[in-house]
């Protein structure tokens, strides 16, 4: 590692996630009047006014408690059955129905719209929970909720899947990603291979239509072709290059399939194209020919900037500790760097000027895995380290 590059502050990461970030979304985060937790909270830590809880950010939350408890956060264990109980008992609309896209403060409904993307954090937050409590009920949902998919959002002889019914605008990629990735760790946690033939297919739909061998597009027509237009058919999200590169290392390291080229390229598109060089903050959107096209920066195109590295260092042996920790340091001295600890500026103007009104709980899910994940390799990025001296 050159001289000048910071090292990877693996105490401060341990020490933001266990000691400032659960503590605090234990707490403040929770909803004590109506259940579960709450959707978003004001910069100095108070409950906001905002009417109503979104599906996908109950599973975010129940994912990070249950991941917190498989890593010896006892607290979490509790919280993940307060998230699960919310979710499972206001929810829940039926093997017709689905599961509500959101619902009221107090837990009625108020938006039935069948949507992907929720239903991918459906499936990701039941699989932690069983791979957590291995809870029978977990995993009859589990099924129950990918079978509605296949049923309910499967395009007749088409492929992928509808992102929302009635379906509408552009086909989306992001919702497929988010798929993927619970497919994954619903196969670790139930090792039932229709999970696995799910990534399969999602991971081959990739490489179909999604990536062109250097981006990866967001909006697509019905025959998946990347729209036309200046903006929509040439944007390109930084943060989700990094992000499906590392779903990629996870389908690889579960199947042995090789999908280093597509995850190397994903991340050196991002990493040349999607970082401001003097602040180190992944911008939130390019263009396809790399042009910036918002040079704002929120919170999570940074977690998913590590993660990518981690991908490449644990599929491909690439040194990832340089990016690894100039995003860590990023974050730590930009995003997390606020009162009360454990919460965070979501996003940044091009000059460093803060932008976030509110902080929202969703985000939690992007800090806690690439924390979470970067710990996890922390022995074979010290093993670099040693070997250096």
């Amino acid at each position: 590692m050159a001289p000048h590059v910071l090292p990877i502050p693996f105490a401060d990461i341990r020490a933001w996630m266990f000691d400032e970030a659960l503590p605090f979304w234990g707490t403040a985060g929770l909803d004590r009047e109506h259940g579960g937790f709450l959707e978003e909270l004001t910069l100095d830590g108070a409950e906001t006014n905002v009417a109503f809880k979104r599906t996908r950010v109950t599973c975010r939350q129940i994912y990070v408690f249950s991941h917190a408890a498989l890593l010896g956060w006892k607290p979490g264990e509790d919280l993940s059955a307060r998230g699960y109980e919310a979710l499972t008992r206001k929810a829940w609309l039926g093997p017709d129905r689905g599961w509500a896209r959101r619902l009221t403060r107090d837990g009625g409904l108020l938006d039935a719209t069948p949507d992907l993307y929720d239903l991918a954090f459906v499936l990701f937050a039941l699989a932690w929970r069983y791979r957590l409590s291995a809870d029978p009920d977990a995993l009859t949902r589990l099924h129950a909720t990918l079978d509605f998919i296949e049923k309910h959002m499967r395009p007749a002889g088409g492929e992928g899947f509808w992102h929302v019914l009635p379906s509408h605008g552009p086909r989306l990629q992001n919702p497929h990603m988010h798929l993927l990735e619970a497919a994954l760790v619903a196969f670790e946690a139930a090792s039932e291979q229709r999970f696995l033939d799910l990534a399969s297919e999602i991971v081959a739909l990739f490489r179909r239509r999604f990536f062109d061998g250097r981006t990866l597009a967001e909006f697509f027509t019905d025959d998946w072709d990347r729209v036309a237009g200046a903006h929509p058919g040439h944007l390109i999200e930084p943060g989700h290059h990094f992000e499906w590169a590392w779903i990629l290392a996870q389908y690889q390291r579960l199947t042995g399939a090789d999908v280093a080229a597509e995850a190397t390229a994903l991340v050196e598109f991002a990493e040349r194209h999607g970082v401001d060089a003097t602040t180190q903050l992944a911008y939130d959107e390019v263009l396809d020919d790399g042009t910036p096209l918002r040079s704002t920066s929120r919170t999570w195109p940074n977690t998913e900037r590590i993660k990518g590295h981690l991908a490449l260092f644990e599929i491909a042996g690439r040194d990832p500790r340089a990016p690894v920790a100039s995003a860590t340091h990023a974050l730590l001295d930009f995003h997390l760097a606020v009162k009360p600890r454990g919460s965070w500026i979501d996003q940044f103007d091009p000059g460093g000027k803060p932008l976030s009104k509110v902080v929202p709980t969703s985000t939690l899910y992007h800090l806690f895995l690439a924390f979470a994940e970067t710990l996890r390799l922390q022995p074979g990025l010290e093993a670099l380290e040693a070997r250096e001296r």
